[in-house]
C-alpha cells in the first residue's frame, strides 16, 4: 500500500477504488481540452484519473507536483502523462503548458495565491480547489454559469458542494430566513489540511449558503466521526422558512430538492437523499442567529453521499464530490466559452 499523501481536503489512505493494474488502465474518455493538475496528492491523482476515465471534454495534458516520489507523479508517468515535480515554476516550462486552458489547483490554499496569480498572467482558467476562496464561489448546478469569464473559479469545501445545492432547492420555491448544514465525514477522510481549517471550512461554507444558496443567513457544523469501518459522507440541511407553508407549497419545494440532487447525481452518481424532505412547524422560538423570535416552518433534508471509488476510497465521499464538482465546472466552462461545440 502506497503511504498516505496529504492535500486540500486532508489525507486519505492511499488505496486505490480498484486494483493497482487496473487504476493504471489507459483512459476511455477522450476529451479535446488541454487541462493539468498542480498538486499530486490523492485529491490531484483522483482529479487526473477522473478527467482520463469520465472527461469527454478534458484531456490531461500535465501534472505538477513537488514530490518526486508521490504515488501521483509515478501513477501520472504509467499513465503516460507530462509530469514535472517543480511545481508552477515547471508546469510554465513545458512544452505542454502552451496548449492547457484549465489549471486545476489541489495544493493548499497559501500555494494557490501565486498559483493563481501565474495562471492568469499566462491567460489560463484556474479551478480551485483549495481554501483559498480568491475567485468566486461556484457550485455547478446552482450558479456556474453566472461566472463564465471569471479567470478563477472556488470549489467552497466538499460540505459546500453537497448540501448548498439543496439551500438553493429550497430558496427558489419560498425565501430562507436561515439555513444550517451538519457534514458528518469519516475522521480518515480528514487529515492535517482539513483539521487545521475547520474555522476556515465553517466560515466558507457559511458565507456560500448565503452567498450561492440565497439563504438570509448561513452556519456550517463539520463532524469528523472516528467508526470503524469508516462511515461515508452524511450530511443534514436545515432551512428556516417564515410563515405559513402550504401543502402546495411544500410539495414545490420536494419537487425542487429532488430535482437538485437528480442534477448533482449527474455528476456524483453517489449523491443521494436518505429520505422524503421533512417538514415541521416552528413557532415563536428564538433563533439565535437571526437574533429574534421566529415562527414558520424547518425544513430538514438529510443526505449521504458515496465516493466513486476511482482513486480515493469509496467512504471519502466528501474528496470525492469536491473532484467531480471541479471536473464538471471545468467542462461546462470549456463549452460556455466556445472552446468545444455542444
Amino acid at each position: 500500500m502506497s503511504p498516505a499523501t496529504t492535500g486540500p481536503g486532508g489525507t486519505v489512505p492511499a488505496t486505490d477504488g480498484t486494483p493497482p493494474a487496473a487504476a493504471d488502465t489507459p483512459p476511455t474518455a477522450a476529451g479535446t481540452v488541454p487541462v493539468a493538475v498542480i498538486g499530486s496528492g490523492n485529491i490531484g491523482t483522483d482529479l487526473m484519473i477522473k478527467v482520463m476515465r469520465l472527461s469527454r471534454t478534458l484531456r490531461m495534458g500535465a501534472m505538477a507536483g513537488i514530490d518526486p516520489a508521490s504515488d501521483g507523479l509515478a501513477r501520472a508517468a504509467r499513465l503516460k502523462v507530462a509530469t514535472t515535480a517543480g511545481g508552477i515554476d515547471g508546469l510554465v516550462e513545458m512544452d505542454e503548458f502552451a496548449g492547457v486552458k484549465v489549471v486545476f489547483d489541489a495544493t493548499s490554499a497559501k500555494a494557490h495565491v501565486r498559483n493563481a496569480e501565474v495562471a492568469r498572467r499566462h491567460g489560463k482558467l484556474m479551478v480551485d480547489l483549495t481554501p483559498a476562496a480568491l475567485g468566486p464561489f461556484v457550485v455547478p448546478p446552482v450558479n456556474l454559469e453566472e461566472h463564465l469569464d471569471a479567470p478563477d473559479v472556488n470549489m467552497v469545501t466538499c460540505g459546500g458542494q453537497a448540501t448548498i445545492p439543496v439551500v438553493a432547492a429550497v430558496s427558489r420555491i419560498a425565501p430562507v430566513a436561515y439555513g444550517e448544514i451538519v457534514a458528518s465525514i469519516a475522521s480518515r477522510s480528514a487529515g492535517p489540511g482539513t483539521r487545521a481549517n475547520i474555522d476556515e471550512f465553517t466560515e466558507t461554507t457559511g458565507e456560500a449558503i448565503r452567498a450561492v444558496g440565497g439563504a438570509a443567513v448561513g452556519k456550517a457544523i463539520i463532524v469528523l466521526n472516528p467508526a470503524e469501518p469508516p462511515l461515508v459522507m452524511r450530511d443534514t440541511v436545515y432551512c428556516l422558512v417564515e410563515g405559513a407553508v402550504d401543502a402546495g407549497t411544500r410539495e414545490r419545494i420536494a419537487a425542487s430538492v429532488r430535482d437538485m440532487a437528480a442534477g448533482v447525481r449527474e455528476y456524483v452518481p453517489g449523491y443521494r437523499l436518505k429520505q422524503d424532505v421533512q417538514f415541521d412547524p416552528v413557532e415563536d422560538v428564538v433563533v439565535p442567529a437571526l437574533g429574534r423570535r421566529f415562527t414558520g416552518v424547518r425544513v430538514s433534508v438529510f443526505l449521504e453521499v458515496l465516493g466513486a471509488g476511482h482513486y480515493l476510497p469509496d467512504y471519502a465521499g466528501n474528496l470525492d464530490i469536491m473532484t467531480s464538482a471541479a471536473v464538471r465546472t471545468a467542462e461546462r466552462i470549456a463549452v460556455l466559452r466556445g472552446w468545444v461545440s455542444t
